[in-house]
């Protein structure tokens, strides 16, 4: 059996821990690295409910996309996260903005996804994590019914009013990097945008569509899954279903 090192630096292989961004907390975030594993769960978010099932699992480990730890706790308490992974001798791994960077990770997933093709890197203030993409001349309705029809979400839409040709996109919190796409790209698909951005962006002509933190990174769970279990072919790896946590009314 493999340990948690060795499924760390298999991670590390292919979303490098060194290339998350300075803000980020990605890597091995608890447990003994030497520890043999068996069974690892795989989800998007740590909460009690994913944890609850990962441990109905059997597993030793899990892998999330967002940390695990990622502001400086004052206190471990139980019922909490930590403190179940902790006292069930669960290790973690988290893999963040590496993800979201890597090959096949997060926007490349959510790229194919939406059926974009000649997808390429778009590095914008200095991030590798988005991604653009050429796409057949469309309005903002169009691009906004095709994000919400391949992801099966609510969005939000502020349309420019220009034709569509070009469209960058970054799961996820990523409307700060808009200001910079403006000019580089007709429209820019991301999970979460404030007011402002929107109102700037049209302005700007630039059409920004925002289709749910949850459900422009969750669908990239599914091939890091894959990708572990065809390296890994000795261990159970458990994909943990998640609904998105946030209620539309």
């Amino acid at each position: 059996m493999p340990t948690v090192r060795e499924i760390y630096e298999y991670i590390n292989s292919f979303a490098p821990f060194e290339t998350q961004e300075s803000w980020d907390n990605s890597g091995l975030l608890l447990g003994d690295p030497d520890r043999q594993v068996n069974t690892v769960a795989i989800m998007l978010d740590a909460t009690k409910e994913t944890v609850e099932a990962a441990k109905a699992s059997g597993a030793d480990m899990i892998v999330t996309h967002h940390p695990v730890i990622f502001s400086p706790l004052k206190k471990i308490t139980a019922g909490s996260v930590v403190y179940e992974l902790l006292t069930s001798g669960i290790s973690a791994i988290s893999a963040h903005t590496c993800w979201d960077s890597a090959d096949g990770g997060v926007n490349d997933t959510l790229a194919k996804l939406l059926g974009f093709k000649n997808v390429q890197p778009f590095e914008l203030e200095g991030t590798a994590m988005a991604r653009i993409a050429e796409v057949e001349p469309m309005t903002g309705e169009e691009l906004a019914l095709l994000v919400k029809e391949k992801l099966g979400c609510h969005l939000r839409l502020a349309d420019s009013g220009k034709p569509i040709t070009k469209v960058a996109l970054c799961g996820g919190s990523a409307s700060s990097l808009v200001y910079e796409a403006i000019g580089k790209a007709d429209a820019f698909i991301t999970g979460d945008s404030s007011h402002h951005v929107f109102l700037d962006a049209a302005d700007s002509g630039m059409t920004v569509i925002a289709a749910g933190h949850f459900e422009t990174e969750n669908p990239s769970m599914t091939p890091l899954t894959e990708k572990l279990k065809e390296k890994f072919t000795d261990v159970d790896f458990v994909l943990i279903e998640q609904k998105n946590p946030v209620k539309y009314y």
